[in-house]
């Protein structure tokens, strides 16, 4: 029997990683030494912040994205920590905002100033008071503002509302009581509607955190889980752990049966932990290497074989730490998709690593930048308290453009549609998904801001072709241009194909909606 390989056309397949020169990197920062297990960066299209050494308590560098060469060793700090500082994450909707987590059992919320740090700052924002021991994770909802998750070593996730005026709050509005073990990783789903947990008694949890609720709950012998993550709308969990044989291993579950692991797959023998990082625009995965320079990286699909590999970015300089640069932050003229910023604590440097998807057009590529998560939160911390979930606003990435309302989207993500082919959206349901929870009316605007877009001038749509545009992307002159336009056309029909397939699971998820709405009506 003949061996025939498989080939997959993607549009990732030739992404590599490249590193910034020297230049653009953030040199003679005093990276901290702690040993827990968490990122130690975090970065915004404004700033990059990073856990610092800090003699008697603990600090974190805030450091402007644009002040890249040398930084001053007396360089201000934000210090107000008694103990060393194990987590910080930026408000995902304000660029001014950060949360830090630390030994001493608090979280604290600071304020960052617009102009460069002239002194330390101490006086925190608001100050959360609540757990018993250290706190090792923080996780900022992905739509609700305002509202923080934060784990500690008393086994207990807290829900923090920060929409009050009050600067010291010591209650939260929901205690998750589920673990009987430290929590070792959280990740929410896209609406935030979920929430997955692994724990140190290896298990991986998925809860509904305002309910308090455990929906599942599944460990499996081979697989010690120590990450996991939510695969945006594809109802999957990746998780990260070792194997019986103290090898590294990587594991695909499905979200609502947490039995028995979709996919196994082992690494290397490597003892570093591995962060998984997923970009739901693009369907890539990424995993990073604690302690050694490797990024690996895959593209997942809704069917078998799930997870595909595409590369592996490796550098000799091992890694203690990642932060990762939201879309917004891209340099989409150089076609780059991702952005980490490496912590090398031997050189102290922490060195920007680009992925880029090789292009010889210099225009917007639009087929590889769909919308994505938009700055602005789709709800209010009391309206998500309620019980009412919403997918994130979504904006393009296309220099000038401006956001749009929240649509959340299918299992695959599209790149923005034009006019011509509206009416195909309008057929196969386009970018509405049924976990957006939305009352009627938006629903209904939503339709008409098509229907306006639809009355397009006929010139205007005599410019498209099978949904490219022909002043970007001219009629192919060689042979090879051929073929990827027929590839791109093949993934387009490919992907319209299951927008029909869907159109009616939607619908009787509309009819379901709808009649619930009424006997919601109907109690009052």
């Amino acid at each position: 029997m003949s061996w025939h390989p498989q080939y997959r056309s993607s549009k990732f397949r030739h992404v590599y990683g490249k590193a910034a020169s020297k230049d653009k990197c953030y040199d003679c920062v005093p990276i901290t030494r702690n040993v827990h297990d968490n990122h130690f960066c975090a970065v915004n299209p404004s700033f990059i912040a990073v856990v610092t050494e800090c003699a008697g308590g603990g600090a974190f560098l805030v450091i402007p994205i644009k002040q890249t060469g040398k930084l001053d060793p007396h360089y201000p700090k934000v210090c107000g920590h008694k103990g060393n500082v194990l987590d910080i994450k930026w408000n995902p909707f304000n660029d001014f905002v950060i949360a830090s987590c630390s030994e001493d059992a608090t979280v604290k919320i600071w304020d960052i100033p617009n102009q460069l740090l002239k002194r330390n700052i101490t006086t925190p924002k608001k100050e959360l008071l609540g757990h018993a021991r250290r706190v090792g994770l923080i996780e900022w909802h992905p739509t609700a503002d305002n509202i923080l998750f934060s784990s500690g070593y008393d086994y207990k996730i807290m829900i923090w509302n920060l929409d009050v005026k009050d600067a010291v709050l010591s209650k939260p509005v929901k205690i998750l009581d589920a673990h009987k073990d430290v929590v070792l990783s959280m990740s929410f789903n896209t609406d935030g509607s979920l929430l997955a947990t692994a724990c140190r008694d290896r298990k991986i949890r998925v809860i509904d955190p305002r309910a308090g609720t455990v929906l599942q709950e599944g460990s499996y012998k081979s697989h010690k889980v120590n990450k996991v993550l939510f695969l945006g709308n594809m109802k999957k969990l990746f998780s990260t752990g070792t194997s019986g044989w103290n090898n590294r291993q990587i594991a695909l579950w499905d979200q609502n049966d947490l039995s028995v692991p979709l996919l196994e797959e082992d690494l290397d023998g490597s003892s570093g932990l591995l962060f998984p990082i997923y970009d739901s625009d693009t369907h890539m995965l990424y995993v990073v290497g604690k302690g050694d320079g490797n990024i690996r990286y895959y593209e997942i699909s809704p069917e078998k074989p799930y997870l595909n590999y595409l590369m592996e970015y490796r550098s000799h300089s091992p890694q203690k730490g990642i932060g990762m640069m939201p879309k917004r932050g891209l340099d989409v003229a150089a076609c780059e998709i991702f952005r980490f910023y490496k912590l090398i604590p031997t050189k102290s440097l922490i060195e920007p690593i680009s992925m880029i998807v090789p292009r010889r057009s210099e225009s917007y590529q639009e087929d590889i930048y769909p919308l994505t998560a938009a700055a602005q939160p789709a709800l209010t911390a009391q309206e998500w308290l309620n019980g009412i979930n919403k997918g994130p606003l979504l904006v393009s990435l296309r220099p000038g453009s401006e956001a749009v309302n929240s649509l959340p989207q299918f299992l695959e993500p599209e790149p923005l549609m034009k006019a011509a082919d509206l009416s195909q959206k309008q057929g196969g349901g386009g970018r509405i998904s049924l976990e957006d929870k939305q009352k009627p009316r938006e629903i209904e605007g939503g339709r008409k801001r098509l229907k306006v877009e639809e009355k397009l001038p006929k010139t205007e749509q005599m410019c498209l072709s099978n949904g490219f545009d022909i002043f970007e992307c001219p009629p192919p002159k060689t042979e090879n241009e051929l073929l990827q336009m027929y590839y791109r056309q093949q993934e387009e029909i490919r992907r319209l194909r299951e927008l029909v397939i869907q159109r009616d699971v939607q619908i009787k998820q509309l009819e379901l909606e709808l009649r619930n709405l009424c006997m919601d009506k109907g109690s009052y």
